[in-house]
């Protein structure tokens, strides 16, 4: 199926469908001053659907904010997409289409099909979030929101106001 296809509804059929990781243990990988780790996933409700999730983490000195996790669908094809992503707040996420800034916050990534039609990043427009403000509380985020099970996860206690020095 060609990703101008898809629509709303589909692409969040694919975000929601019950799923889990097939290899939980994956080992870290360091590439451009970032640590990376990578998941393979598959639907457990028998769609055959498979895809694959990430969590990335700057490591650089005073780049902590700078983190990524995301759930990317493989298609029948081998074309891969990504479905949703929490970013940290490192930079001004614009959504271009609705001519908006975000402002420096957390916040989290959703393919539609506005997007899609219009030749952009299939994820390309964001919303801000509180809901975290790690990269281990993103991705605790991507895992619940996504419906994954089969790899272990902490939630960040975001009631507490974060200081940086």
């Amino acid at each position: 199926m060609a990703f101008e296809s898809l629509n709303d509804e589909k692409i969040n059929e694919l975000i929601v469908c019950p799923k889990r990781v097939t290899n939980p243990g994956a080992k870290s990988k360091n590439k451009g001053g970032h640590e990376q780790f990578n998941y393979k996933v598959i639907a457990t409700n028998d769609s055959d659907q498979h895809f694959e999730i990430f969590k990335r983490q700057n490591l650089r000195e005073g780049m902590k904010d700078d983190f990524s996790c995301g759930l990317s669908w493989i298609a029948p094809n081998g074309e891969i997409m990504t479905l949703k992503r929490y970013n940290g707040p490192i930079h001004n996420h614009p959504n271009y289409l609705e001519n908006e800034k975000l402002g420096y916050n957390c916040h989290i990534h959703v393919a539609t099909e506005k997007y899609i039609r219009a030749n952009r990043k299939a994820e390309g427009f964001a919303e801000t979030t509180n809901r975290y403000n790690s990269v281990e509380g993103a991705f605790h985020c991507l895992v619940v929101d996504c419906k994954i099970t089969g790899i272990q996860t902490k939630s960040d206690d975001v009631s507490q106001t974060r200081l940086e020095f």
